[in-house]
């Protein structure tokens, strides 16, 4: 687990990021902090590509999972496209540096400002997800007297072995074009002035650990591909196998070996002449990533321990909202010493916690704890619930390390906020 994070423990027993200390960091910054490792996000990077090597591809980063503008600029002078959800994130995106277009633009509820903006910044496609969707965009297109490169993101009612929250491609949810509607949505494209339809795609879900789903996805691909071809007058070159390489969360946990899954797609791939389209977001960064706690109390009660620590479910909300496992270890030397415990925030939600009936370093009051796999869906799923400040984010890089976000503070929590926003409106 701490070599998926690129940590180790020094001689002293310390925690590091490379050659950089973790207590150090907290010590600087105070925590909560978020530190995420370059260096690590940069292997993971080089690993994917490398294993796709025999075909022609594009890595568009999932923004989503972690959108910090210093994570975002990294990917991006990696050479990493990016995939968006939103405006914002297409702002963000554009603002990191990475090329109009090389941006996916995904998600099931674009708005008509979104799908505008997607179409003046000129991005590499727009992956439509309904027939509605289409009409509304051909119409856009048409009033701008402008035009846009359109995928087709389809739902290819694929099981995956997944938290049911994050399982985005099984028939019946709210994701994809359904596969009998495919070829009159490729119809609608090739007969709406402007738009030209580029790709098919697909998303299975996230934190897949079998590259199975991916295969049959891609078999069901290639079985509508020459349908949607003729109704586009064979104006597609990409195929989308989405992202959702998962990562280990837990010792146990065996991930999905890069090498395996490309194995099981890249000959499909090759056979198809297409350019593969991948948005992994987790896989580039989650295990990157640490969320540094310092404990504040040690409790016991109805028979079981508690380490009140001032990290909470408004920082890291996987425990909580997926029955999610993070990993909890020391930063410090911790010695022998072992409780079975509960590891809790300060909300009041008894669903706060960061670990429940955990073997967990007896650490007192004071310490600080690194709780792992936390680089992807951690701040960025944050909130300020409780009129609490969100977290610091550090990035750690070849030996170095700077803030990259600073902590809020209580002014940044009323930041647009008015007390009195009727004084002086008329009834």
């Amino acid at each position: 687990m701490l070599a998926d994070a690129g940590l180790a423990r020094a001689a002293t027993g310390a925690l590091c990021a490379g050659t950089v200390s973790l207590a150090e960091i907290a010590g600087a910054v105070g925590t909560p902090t978020f530190v995420y490792h370059a260096d690590v996000i940069e292997a993971r990077y080089r690993e994917l590509t490398g294993a796709l090597a025999a075909v022609p591809h594009t890595l568009c980063y999932a923004i989503k999972a972690n959108s910090n503008l210093a994570v975002l600029r990294f990917l991006a002078g990696l050479g990493a496209g990016a995939d968006i959800v939103s405006v914002g994130e297409l702002t963000r995106a554009l603002r990191a540096g990475f090329p109009a277009g090389q941006i996916v633009f995904s998600g099931v509820g674009k708005r008509d400002d979104e799908l505008l903006a997607a179409v003046t910044a000129g991005v590499g496609q727009i992956n439509a997800e309904s027939l509605e969707e289409l009409a509304r965009l051909a119409g856009i297109v048409a009033s701008a007297g402008a035009s846009a490169r359109v995928g087709l993101r389809i739902n290819p009612d694929v099981t995956t072995d997944t938290h049911p929250y994050i399982s985005t491609g099984k028939n019946g949810i709210k994701f994809g074009v359904p596969a009998d509607q495919v070829v009159r949505a490729a119809a609608m494209v090739a007969a709406a002035p402007g738009l030209t339809l580029t790709g098919v795609a697909v998303h299975l879900g996230s934190q897949l650990l079998s590259a199975t789903p991916y295969q049959e996805a891609l078999d069901r691909l290639m079985t509508l591909l020459p349908e949607v071809q003729a109704a586009a007058s064979g104006t597609v070159t990409s195929l989308g196998l989405g992202g959702g390489i998962g990562i280990r969360y837990t010792g146990s946990e065996q991930p999905l070996a890069v090498e395996d899954f490309a194995a099981a797609i890249v000959p499909g791939v090759r056979a198809s002449g297409m350019r593969l389209h991948l948005e992994p977001g987790r896989y580039l960064v989650g295990s990157s990533g640490v969320l540094l706690t310092r404990v504040l109390y040690r409790k016991h009660s109805g028979g079981r321990d508690f380490m009140i620590v001032d990290a909470a479910m408004n920082d890291l909300v996987r425990p909580s909202h997926y029955q999610a496992h993070h990993a909890v270890v020391a930063v410090g030397e911790a010695g022998d010493r072992r409780v079975r415990a509960d590891v809790v925030g300060p909300i009041c939600e008894t669903g706060d916690f960061l670990a429940l009936d955990r073997d967990v370093p007896d650490l007192p009051a004071g310490s600080c704890l690194a709780i792992l796999g936390a680089g992807a869906y951690g701040f960025s799923m944050s909130s300020q619930y409780n009129s609490r400040p969100r977290a610091a984010e550090v990035l750690v890089h070849s030996g170095r390390w700077g803030i990259c976000r600073r902590r809020e503070t209580i002014d940044d929590l009323m930041g647009g906020e008015v007390v009195s926003p009727l004084d002086g409106v008329n009834p």
